[in-house]
């Protein structure tokens, strides 16, 4: 996805890692939806590791799917009524499905947009545009073919790239937004909640949870930030 592996790479870490703090998490809970809860979150993270190196592209489908059924399950979460005993319980909770919510959604927009992504026309010889991503052929190898077919309707094929890379640039800019946004609110949590507990002498282990948990948000959403910035040229 990245021409700058350093980045790809730190990406990736910092995906894997989140990823198997969520299994974790759902290894120790006794609480049946902090399980689903958390390997949803943990299945997520390995999808997205796995669109940074273009791998199975294959179960795109499947994997859209996955995360649409997930971000249907924390908006479920979210509007349920308290009686029914789920995670999302008072109104920080229902907010903090609700975003978990949008995650998911972002995350399947995401795999879609990168499954069309916004190429040039291709030469009449068939061969690659220069400036096109490594890997980028091998996601749409259909529509490659295709540009190469007719080498003659380079007019339209402008015309229609043009349209589309306008069409992917408009949401990845107001998610990129949006996740920057989410990144320093959480960060802003964090430090508020650092020196809260100070103050207060809270249980260690009460704080050391909460800190991890912001922390992870704000890495995840400024993840997400990065991700949908390289797709907004």
């Amino acid at each position: 996805m990245f021409n700058i592996p350093a980045l790809t790479w730190t990406l990736t870490a910092v995906l894997l890692a989140g990823g198997s703090y969520h299994l974790w998490q759902a290894a120790r809970s006794h609480h049946l939806t902090d399980r689903v809860n958390n390997t949803l979150h943990a299945l997520m993270n390995a999808l997205m590791a796995a669109m940074l190196w273009n791998l199975a592209p294959s179960t795109t489908l499947a994997q859209i799917g996955l995360l649409a059924a997930a971000a249907l399950w924390f908006i479920i979460q979210a509007v349920a009524r308290p009686e029914f005993k789920l995670l999302c319980a008072g109104t920080q909770g229902r907010l903090k499905c609700a975003y978990h919510a949008l995650t998911m959604a972002a995350a399947a927009l995401m795999i879609a947009m990168m499954t069309h992504p916004t190429t040039s026309p291709a030469p009449a010889n068939g061969s690659q545009a220069d400036g096109m991503p490594d890997g980028m052929s091998m996601t749409m190898p259909h529509s490659h073919h295709a540009m190469t077919a007719a080498p003659h309707n380079t007019a339209p094929d402008t015309a229609t790239a043009a349209a589309a890379a306008y069409g992917h640039a408009a949401p990845a800019i107001l998610l990129t937004v949006f996740f920057a946004a989410a990144a320093a609110t959480f960060l802003t949590l964090l430090l508020r909640r650092r020196a809260m507990t100070n103050s207060a002498h809270h249980q260690a282990a009460t704080k050391h949870s909460t800190r991890t948990e912001h922390a992870l948000e704000a890495l995840g959403a400024t993840t997400m930030a990065l991700m949908f910035a390289t797709m907004t040229a």
